[in-house]
């Protein structure tokens, strides 16, 4: 959201923090606008993979017989497993209705492998390399730039970065003296640059609390803000486990890369751990605790449509029923719930649903879902215009840039000018710093922003010059 230097000048008495606020957002937008294209591009092939094709099988289809039996759970594993000779399964995916297939993760010598079983003949229909498919890369892409560690805090300073973006936009286009209306929709009869301005604010509008809410999940699962600050304050307490045993493991270890299976706030929990007398009545006495017993205690629990069950890992490891909306289970985040079992007594050892999480924690269980797309149509469709939206705001912001350079200017970037009133451009300074601090790594890179434009840029000629 740029406003033309005639414009800028003509303000009233606060043209200097109008200034200041105009250049944050110069610098903020130079930043992120690549990163921005990249994650509305990815988010939306993710949306749309998982709408047709989905993401661990769910919308693979098998015809009902007639008076169709289901094999029991433990006989289809049986099946999947002799598809991968001296592999293990590991987790076995319900389908969501009865023309679902049953899905099940092995583990083999080489890594993971889905395979897609006909509840009703045991055939096996499909199968394929865990976490290889077009979701999949896109999901990387998203969550990291395929750069491990050093994209995932690019994409974090990126969307600390959008956050001053939005504050300042907000700022520059919010009605002086105009109506509102004038901000909230575009002069269509306006031309060229003027026209540009006109949609890029509009929309930024209509788009800022949407795009907010996507910075703010989207934060949640990065590396400093997301797991040292956002998720380590609200993540579900192990103390609330009924004093089990705990594993030295954490929810996160059932995980694989950048896909995440347990919801977010559970991910810093310890496990419980199997192996003693702890826990409520859970699978029926006298009955092997095993796939068939443990898919019967999920229905009799209240599991319905799509669910998963994880299988112990060791010997202190435990099942896991779980129910998420965040792995396209359901498309009720208030329905998210976590049970586990011991391995060897069939006792609930713990169960964790919505109602139990932190204010922030319930928070992102809403927010997650409605970030991916998953709560129905109507977000598919809202998170659509969002997306094509985003890519809207970074291509008119770079086409106001293309146009307002000067004569002659070449690629220069051409900032807003400084304020020279320096009370105000340190109000300005003082407010975009505060915003920031929330967010570390931004307000590092604000800071060596702050002094490189002061101490560099307004020193040296050729960088004042380069700059504008």
């Amino acid at each position: 959201m740029t406003q033309n230097t005639q414009a800028a000048d003509s303000t009233p008495s606060h043209s200097h923090f109008y200034l200041a606020a105009w250049r944050w957002h110069f610098y903020a937008g130079i930043f992120v606008v690549p990163f921005l294209i990249i994650l509305a591009v990815t988010g939306m092939m993710m949306m749309y993979i998982g709408l047709f094709d989905g993401r661990d099988g769910e919308r693979i289809t098998v015809p009902v017989p007639a008076n169709a039996e289901v094999l029991s759970v433990s006989d289809q594993a049986s099946a999947a497993a002799a598809q991968i000779p001296g592999s293990q399964v590991i987790e076995w995916l319900k389908g969501r209705g009865a023309e679902s297939v049953s899905v099940f993760r092995l583990q083999g010598e080489t890594g993971q492998t889905m395979v897609a079983v006909n509840p009703y003949t045991g055939d096996v229909v499909e199968t394929w390399v865990r976490r290889q498919g077009w979701y999949d890369f896109a999901d990387s892409i998203h969550s990291d730039l395929l750069l491990g560690v050093t994209g995932d805090r690019l994409l974090e300073i990126a969307a600390g970065l959008s956050i001053v973006l939005i504050v300042t936009g907000i700022y520059l286009w919010w009605p002086r003296g105009g109506g509102v209306s004038k901000v909230l929709f575009p002069d269509v009869r306006q031309k060229g640059r003027a026209l540009w301005r006109s949609l890029h604010s509009s929309i930024g509008i209509w788009l800022s609390a949407i795009l907010l809410l996507f910075l703010i999940t989207g934060m949640a699962w990065t590396g400093i803000w997301g797991s040292k600050l956002m998720q380590a304050w609200n993540t579900f307490p192990a103390e609330k486990w009924n004093n089990v045993p705990l594993s030295d493991d954490t929810h996160a270890s059932m995980n694989h890369d950048a896909a995440s299976d347990v919801p977010w706030a559970l991910e810093q929990t310890p496990m419980p751990a199997s192996g003693s007398n702890q826990g409520v009545t859970g699978t029926v006495d006298g009955v092997p605790v095993n796939i068939d017993s443990i898919s019967n205690l999920a229905a009799a629990i209240g599991f319905n449509a799509r669910y998963r069950i994880a299988y112990p890992k060791g010997t202190t490891g435990v099942w896991t029923i779980n129910q998420d909306t965040m792995s396209s289970d359901a498309e009720d985040p208030f329905s998210d719930r976590t049970v586990h079992v011991d391995q060897f007594t069939g006792k609930i050892l713990a169960s964790v649903g919505f109602a139990d999480y932190s204010l922030a924690a319930k928070a992102m269980a809403v927010g997650i879902p409605l970030h991916m797309g998953l709560v129905g149509l109507w977000n598919l469709i809202l998170n659509t215009i969002a997306c094509l939206s985003v890519i809207f705001l970074c291509i008119s912001g770079v086409v106001m840039w293309w146009i307002r350079r000067p004569k002659g200017a070449a690629l220069r970037i051409v900032a807003p000018k400084t304020p020279e009133d320096l009370p105000h451009w340190r109000g300005a300074m003082i407010l975009m710093l505060f915003l920031s601090l929330a967010f570390p790594l931004v307000g590092i890179t604000l800071l060596t922003v702050l002094a490189l434009d002061y101490l560099l840029v307004k020193r040296i000629p050729v960088l004042r010059k380069a700059i504008g």
